[in-house]
């Protein structure tokens, strides 16, 4: 029998967000213990929130919105894989502890562990890892640190090469606790219309 494994952080005001983006606030306009009918709530967010997908449009001028995004990029066979990398490296194909063959690839780096706790040195990912999967046909790409870059890059080369291959990306999962080897992946984005990324609820389902 399958088994779900949530690879999402839990949404609450103490979620870390990236320094000067809008941490997670829920303003309650009506709720049914003050007498109200129904309870009703506003959040207001940064759309990377968490565990999500970028829009091709966050890191390239007039590039897809995340509701142009191929929903099979975030549904079906994937492959978590850990990665032997120190805080502040890059991840190279070397440093993985096999080479995926799945369609979609999650990298766990366990470099960023507390979702709660902001920390700068968080490790990336390598262009040429990128490219790399592009060529084995790789369409998706995830990562358990905030940023596939590093924190103090400024002309962000891996998401250049996501750009350039096409690749589609997914920050902020949560993988200390998934074995690595072959899972389904569920995490679709919502359709914000012209918005540069999406909160998904990242799922792994064992086969």
């Amino acid at each position: 029998m399958s088994e779900l494994l949530d690879i999402t952080p839990p949404i609450t005001t103490r979620l870390a967000v990236w320094p000067g983006d809008t941490p997670p606030t829920r303003e309650v306009l009506c709720e049914i213990e003050r007498g109200a009918t129904v309870t009703l709530s506003t959040l207001r967010a940064t759309v990377h929130l968490g565990a999500h997908a970028d829009g091709p449009n966050h890191y390239g001028a007039r590039a897809p919105s995340i509701e142009r995004q191929p929903l099979e990029r975030y549904l079906g066979l994937c492959e978590v894989v850990r990665a032997r990398i120190g805080r502040g490296g890059r991840v190279t194909m070397h440093d993985l502890a096999r080479r995926p063959t799945a369609p979609r690839v999650l990298i766990a780096t366990e470099t960023f562990p507390d979702p709660e706790q902001w920390s700068e040195d968080f490790a990336a990912l390598d262009p040429a890892l990128v490219d790399a999967f592009a060529d084995q046909g790789v369409m998706t790409i995830g990562i358990d640190t905030p940023s596939v870059d590093l924190f103090s890059s400024k002309d962000l080369p891996a998401h250049k090469r996501f750009l350039a291959r096409d690749v589609a990306i997914l920050e902020g999962l949560r993988l200390g606790h998934v074995p690595d080897g072959i899972y389904e992946l569920i995490a679709l984005p919502l359709p914000l219309v012209g918005f540069d990324a999406s909160p998904v609820r990242a799922v792994l389902r064992t086969l």
